[in-house]
């Protein structure tokens, strides 16, 4: 509901721009229909833009939508909630930034702990800790993979610092977050092509 504050403002914003209008029309001492005419289309451009600066947080929820359609792994964000599409491989992909640099990561509840490939490490920075590798059960059998940490991770609006990861050459070119990132959200749920993480 719209405070009395609120609906002052928008009246008075009316009131203003008919006056500016109508004022234009009088000093150019235009014909009375034509001037009609002319006062209505430019009533109407601004109820147009009245509505569209009014609704802009819905358009652009509604453009993110959209692109999501389009670009399965752009989150989409309302609030601080994310809701990423499946890909159409039937998994679910985001873009995620580490240490500032974009990656591409699959979201992945039956992994225990989330794991960059060697060369994404590579690329933002991420040095292997001390101490030994960790064993990893993979598609691809076991795999000895070192431990570390990512300064910065953000997906989306959700953030995490000195965040632990693992690296292996084994993992190829995927990225994966694993159960580490989504076990740190207040929750996290499927709703049909939808994954919704909540911080």
């Amino acid at each position: 509901m719209d405070q009395p504050g609120d609906l002052a403002v928008s009246l008075l914003w009316a009131v203003g721009a008919l006056v500016l209008v109508g004022g234009a029309l009088f000093a150019r001492r235009i014909p009375m229909g034509q001037a009609a005419k002319m006062a209505l289309a430019w009533i109407a451009i601004f109820a147009v833009g009245f509505v569209a600066f009014t609704f802009r947080e819905d358009f652009r929820a509604m453009g993110s939508r959209l692109m999501a359609e389009f670009s399965p792994g752009e989150p989409v964000i309302a609030g601080e909630t994310l809701r990423i599409r499946k890909g159409n491989d039937g998994h679910f992909w985001v873009q995620a930034t580490v240490n500032g640099r974009e990656e591409r990561f699959l979201i992945d509840s039956g992994a225990s702990i989330t794991g960059l490939s060697a060369n994404a490490a590579r690329r933002a920075g991420v040095e292997p800790g001390e101490g030994y590798p960790m064993m990893l059960s993979t598609a691809n059998g076991m795999v000895a993979a070192d431990r570390a940490s990512i300064e910065t991770l953000e997906v989306g609006t959700i953030r995490r610092a000195d965040f632990p990861v693992v690296i292996a050459e084994e993992f190829g070119g995927t990225n994966v977050l694993g159960m580490n990132f989504l076990s740190s959200l207040s929750s996290w749920s499927v709703e049909g092509e939808w994954l919704i993480l909540r911080p």
